[in-house]
């Protein structure tokens, strides 16, 4: 698991995806999401803005990236 720092206290998953270098584009994330290949905290989100925070850990098929400020 790679840590990804983050500005500020929050970014939305969308954004996330590509920082982490997880997507390549935005639309491949916004793909991959509403086909449930994307858990937060090992969960299925299927909303791009959700929120993440310092702690969460995203994982798209097979890779995951925790948020750290």
């Amino acid at each position: 698991m790679r840590d990804v720092p983050i500005d500020g206290d929050m970014i939305r998953l969308g954004q996330f995806l590509k920082l982490a270098d997880l997507i390549d584009t935005g639309g491949e994330g916004k793909i991959l999401i509403s086909s449930g290949d994307v858990t937060v905290n090992g969960e299925v989100d299927l909303r791009r803005g959700r929120q993440l925070r310092p702690g969460d850990v995203v994982e798209v098929l097979g890779r995951r990236a925790r948020v750290v400020s």
